[in-house]
């Protein structure tokens, strides 16, 4: 396996319920039961020479404002050597079922905040995730509206901050070509366990898997 990590490297996960995944709050050791159990597991078997550290802090619910709060304590102060991030969907979400919508605008200068710090706090390499959305049914499918800018101002901050990009979008919209899309996330959101396998193969590829 060829990737870009170094001995002892410290890779973080951080995000929303989609990385979280259940994960145990309490046990810095936890990684939850979704794509970044899957992925670091695929890396321990994979490479055990490199001795990879993983944390994940991501929580459920979470928007991009929520992770600027705890930046400190869930990014900074752990001195990571890779973040990789997944954060928009929420931000989408809050604007239907709670009319609370983010701007692009806002959107865009938050999660730059969030890229700065780590690039002037850290010495970590940044990852971007895509958020995504599938099809199962119009009302969330209108969503797209709404999220597919708020991809598109990822993408473009991973160009600038010289990230790694995790198009999780695409991989699940070629696979919904593949079965029908509640297989892979019932909810049109939160992934079932094949739509973590799927995530985590995204991501390992993304890495130079």
């Amino acid at each position: 396996m060829s990737v870009p990590f170094q001995q002892n490297d410290l890779i973080l996960f951080t995000g929303d319920s989609i990385t979280d995944c259940d994960r145990d709050r309490n046990d810095p050791a936890s990684l939850g039961m979704g794509y970044v159990a899957m992925a670091a597991s695929r890396l321990w078997t994979e490479c055990p020479e490199l001795n990879l550290r993983f944390r994940n802090t991501g929580i459920g619910g979470d928007s991009a404002c929520h992770l600027l709060a705890r930046w400190n304590e869930d990014c900074i102060d752990l001195q990571p050597d890779w973040v990789s991030i997944l954060v928009g969907v929420n931000n989408t979400w809050r604007r239907y079922d709670c009319n609370d919508p983010t701007s692009d605008a806002l959107f865009e200068a938050e999660c730059r905040e969030l890229f700065d710090r780590i690039k002037n706090e850290t010495t970590a390499n940044i990852i971007l995730c895509s958020p995504f959305l599938l099809h199962i049914d119009e009302s969330v499918a209108r969503m797209r509206e709404d999220l597919d800018p708020k991809i598109g101002i990822l993408k473009k901050l991973a160009g600038e901050f010289n990230a790694a990009w995790v198009d999780f979008d695409a991989a699940f919209v070629a696979a919904q070509q593949r079965h029908i899309p509640s297989y892979w996330a019932e909810d049109g959101v939160h992934p079932s366990i094949a739509g973590h396998a799927l995530m985590a193969e995204t991501w390992l590829h993304a890495m130079g898997e």
